[in-house]
C-alpha cells in the first residue's frame, strides 16, 4: 500500500511521540516536512528523526508532494493554521481541540467539506487498547444496557511544575479545554453523542503564583473556570456525570466508570492508550480484569492520524475525524453555557459513534 506524504506544522514537546510513531510504529505516513515559527526547533526535529525538508510554514503549505498537514501548534493557532492547510488543497489532522470557539470550528469544517477534504483531530487515545477494550465489552453486552457513567479528572492546575503555565487560565484553557477532550471523546466512543447538557463552574482561586522556573513568583490572572460539574444526557438514555477541575489538591475517584443494567466497567485513564480494564458483574463477587483485546497499549499518539490516512487510502470514514471533534467542543462549550445562563443547554451538534477498531489487526496495517 503506498503511503501518504505529510507535514508536520509545529515542533513543540508533543511532535516528537508523533515523529517517532510514524516513523518507527506505523507505515502509513511518510512524514517529508518539518515547519516552526521557531526554526531551531525544526531543525532539532529533523535532524533527530532523518526528515528531508525544513520548511517555514508557507514553504511546506506549498509543496505539492504533501498530502496531510499535521496540525501541532498550540490551540490559539489552530484555527489560522488549519484553514491555511485547507486552502492550500492539503488534509488536516491537529491535536485537540479542533479550535477555540465553535464558529472557528464551523469555519474549519465548513472549508473542508467545500474543498472536499478531510479533518481529522485529537485526541486519539479512544482508539487504543484499554478504551477498545471497553468498547468491545459494552457491544458485546458484558454489563447489558449502559444507563448511566461517571468521568473524573482532578488535579492543582500547572502553575507548580509548567515553565509556561499561563494558557491553562486563559481563553481556551481550564481543565475542561485542557483535558476534557480525552474524557469527553472517550465517552462519546463508548455511549455515543450527546443530546443536553447541564454545567455548573466556578473560580476557586482568582489568582495563581507560578511556583515552577523560570517564571518563579510571577501571577496569573485567571480568565477561565477552573473546577465544572456537569451531567450529560446521551441520545441512547444514559445519563453522564463529569467533573473537570484544577482546585483539588487529591483524589480517589475513579477515571471514568460505565454503569450497565448487568454490571459495571471501569475505564482506564482517557489520556492514555494502555489498561486495566476492570468489570463487576451482578453475578460476580468481585472485580476482574479483562486482557486487552486490543492493541496499541502504549503511547500510540498518531494512530488517529494513520486510520485516516488508511481511510483516505480505502474511501471509508476516519475515526478521529472532523464531526467528532467539533461535538466534543460543543459539548465542553455547553457545560460553560448552561452554568452562565442557569440553564439546560442543547448542543447544536451531533455525531456518529466512531465505528470500533478491528480487535485483531495487524500492528502495522489498519481495516
Amino acid at each position: 500500500m503506498k503511503k501518504i506524504k505529510a507535514g508536520i506544522i509545529g515542533c513543540g514537546n508533543i511532535s516528537g511521540i508523533y515523529l517517532k510513531n510514524l516513523s518507527q510504529m506505523f507505515d502509513a505516513i511518510d512524514v517529508v516536512a518539518v515547519a516552526d515559527v521557531i526554526k531551531e526547533k525544526a531543525e532539532e526535529k529533523a535532524a533527530e528523526f532523518n526528515i528531508p525538508n525544513i520548511y517555514t510554514v508557507k514553504e511546506l503549505l506549498a509543496d505539492p508532494e504533501i498530502d496531510i498537514v499535521i496540525n501541532l501548534t498550540i490551540p490559539k493557532a489552530h484555527t489560522e493554521v488549519s484553514l491555511a492547510a485547507l486552502e492550500a488543497g492539503k488534509h488536516v489532522y491537529l491535536e485537540k481541540p479542533l479550535a477555540i470557539t465553535r464558529e472557528d470550528g464551523r469555519k474549519v469544517l465548513k472549508l473542508a467539506e467545500e474543498k472536499g477534504l478531510r479533518i481529522g483531530c485529537a485526541p486519539d487515545t479512544f482508539l487504543g487498547g484499554g478504551i477498545q477494550t471497553c468498547r468491545k465489552l459494552i457491544d458485546d453486552g458484558w454489563i447489558g444496557t449502559p444507563i448511566a457513567a461517571t468521568a473524573f479528572m482532578f488535579n492543582h492546575g500547572h502553575e507548580r511544575w509548567h515553565p509556561d503555565p499561563e494558557f491553562y487560565y486563559q481563553k481556551g484553557g481550564g481543565p475542561m479545554f485542557d483535558m476534557g477532550p480525552y474524557y469527553v471523546t472517550a465517552l462519546i466512543s463508548l455511549l455515543g453523542p450527546v443530546r443536553r447538557v447541564t454545567g455548573s463552574t466556578r473560580i476557586t482561586f482568582p489568582q495563581r503564583t507560578i511556583g515552577s522556573e523560570p517564571k518563579r513568583g510571577q501571577k496569573i490572572t485567571v480568565e477561565v473556570p477552573t473546577h465544572i460539574a456537569g451531567v450529560m444526557d446521551f441520545e441512547n438514555g444514559a445519563i453522564g456525570t463529569i467533573i473537570t477541575s484544577f482546585d483539588v489538591w487529591k483524589s480517589q475517584c475513579p477515571n471514568i466508570e460505565i454503569y450497565g443494567s448487568e454490571g459495571t466497567i471501569s475505564v482506564p485513564n482517557p489520556n492514555k492508550f494502555e489498561g486495566p480494564v476492570l468489570v463487576r458483574r451482578h453475578d460476580h463477587t468481585e472485580w476482574k480484569e479483562i486482557p486487552l483485546t486490543h492493541g496499541h497499549s502504549e503511547n500510540s499518539r498518531g494512530v488517529g492520524v494513520t486510520d485516516m490516512a488508511h481511510a483516505m487510502l480505502l474511501g471509508k470514514k476516519h475515526r478521529a475525524n472532523g464531526e467528532l471533534a467539533y461535538h466534543v467542543l460543543d459539548v465542553m462549550h455547553s457545560f460553560h453555557d448552561s452554568s452562565d445562563k442557569g440553564m439546560h443547554w442543547t448542543p447544536e451538534s451531533t455525531c456518529e459513534r466512531p465505528s470500533a477498531m478491528p480487535y485483531d489487526f495487524p500492528t502495522r496495517f489498519f481495516d
